[in-house]
C-alpha cells in the first residue's frame, strides 16, 4: 500500500510517456461503437466478452487481439477518435508530453492511406495541446514480423509526410525476428534525419538488445528487461545511459510481454511493488524527460515542473 505522500505526488508529477502504442489504447466500447460505424464484423459479442480475452497468456496472444480490433480503424475520425480517447486518460495521470508508437503498416495493408492515419493522430494530437496543454509526437513503428522489403516501402510511402514524425521503432512478435533484420531500412531512417528506437529484451534474448544498440543504432531501447541475463550489457547500458522504456505492468500481466495499465497505474503499482521513495519517484520522471526526443529549453521547463511538484507536496 502506498502512504498518502506519494499517492499524492504520483498525482501530481508532470509525467512524460515514452512507450505507448496508440492502437493498443482502443479500448472496448470505442471498438465496438466503430465497428457499429463500418458494418465490420467482430470475434466478440460484447464489451465484456473483448474485456475476458485480455487476460493473455504471451505476446502473440495479444497481438492476436490487438490485429483484429485494429481493423475498426477506417476513416480520418477513428484515428481521431482513438488518440483523442488516450489523451484524455493521458490528461487524467497528469502527462505533459507523450511520444506515440503507431504501426502503419497494419492499416495500409486494408487500403488505410497513410495521409489518413496521420491526420487523424494530429487532429487529436493538436486537441490534446489545446486543451490540456500535452505536447506530443509520432513514431512509426516497423512490425518486425514483416520482411525488411515491407518495412522500407513502408518508410518510402511515409517519407513524404516526414514532418509529422519524428522517428521510426520496431515492434511486434521478437521471436525469431531480431534486430538484425533491419538494419537497412533504420539506416536509411536515420539518414533521413529520424530518430530511432526498438523494441528488443522483451521477450526476445539480451542479443537482441545489443543488435538494436549496435546495428541500428537506437538512441532508446523499449523494454530491454532482459538485460539483465548479461551483465556486461548491463554494465555498457549504464556507462552510456541509454533509457529503457519498460512496462511494468505488461511485463507481470504476461510474464515480460505487454499489457497492464495506463501510465499512473505504473506509478502506483510499481512503487508498492518495490516500495520506492518519493524521491525515487522523482527520478523515475526526471528520466523519462531526460530521454524525451524534445530540445534542452523543454527538458528544463519540464525538470522544474517536476521539481516544483515534488516541493508542494
Amino acid at each position: 500500500m502506498l502512504d498518502a505522500v506519494r499517492e499524492s505526488l504520483i498525482r501530481r508529477l508532470p509525467k512524460v510517456e515514452l512507450h505507448l502504442h496508440i492502437e493498443g489504447t482502443l479500448e472496448p466500447e470505442l471498438m465496438f461503437a466503430l465497428a457499429k460505424k463500418h458494418a465490420v464484423a467482430l470475434a466478440y459479442t460484447s464489451v465484456e466478452e473483448v474485456r475476458a480475452a485480455y487476460k493473455f497468456g504471451d505476446l502473440q496472444s495479444f497481438l492476436n487481439l490487438y490485429y483484429a480490433g485494429c481493423d475498426v480503424l477506417r476513416d480520418r475520425d477513428d484515428f481521431r477518435a482513438l488518440a483523442a480517447a488516450y489523451f484524455e486518460r493521458a490528461a487524467a495521470d497528469n502527462v505533459v508530453h507523450a511520444e506515440l508508437f503507431f504501426d502503419p503498416q497494419t492499416h495500409t495493408v486494408r487500403g488505410v492511406a497513410m495521409a489518413t492515419i496521420l491526420d487523424g493522430l494530429h487532429d487529436a494530437m493538436a486537441e490534446a495541446k489545446a486543451k490540456h496543454g500535452i505536447t506530443s509526437s509520432l513514431i512509426l513503428c516497423f512490425l518486425r514480423h514483416l520482411s525488411e522489403a515491407d518495412a522500407l516501402a513502408t518508410l518510402d510511402a511515409a517519407l513524404p509526410h516526414r514532418a509529422r514524425f519524428i522517428g521510426v521503432g520496431l515492434d511486434s512478435g521478437e521471436q525469431n525476428n531480431p534486430p538484425s533484420k533491419f538494419t537497412r531500412v533504420f539506416a536509411k531512417a536515420r539518414a533521413a534525419g529520424l530518430h530511432a528506437v526498438a523494441h528488443a529484451g522483451e521477450e526476445g534474448p539480451a542479443a537482441y538488445i545489443r543488435e538494436a544498440l549496435t546495428l541500428l543504432e537506437v538512441e532508446r531501447i523499449d523494454h530491454g528487461v532482459r538485460c539483465d541475463e548479461d551483465p556486461a550489457l548491463v554494465h555498457e547500458l549504464v556507462l552510456s545511459q541509454v533509457a529503457l522504456t519498460v512496462c511494468p505492468l505488461s511485463n507481470k500481466a504476461l510474464m515480460v510481454t505487454y499489457f497492464g495499465g495506463y501510465i499512473g497505474e505504473n506509478y502506483r503499482q510499481t512503487a508498492a511493488a518495490l516500495d520506492l521513495t518519493a524521491e525515487e519517484l522523482v527520478t523515475v520522471a526526471e528520466n523519462a524527460v531526460r530521454a524525451a526526443f524534445i530540445g534542452p529549453e523543454e527538458k528544463d521547463a519540464l525538470l522544474v515542473r517536476i521539481r516544483d511538484a515534488a516541493a508542494n507536496i
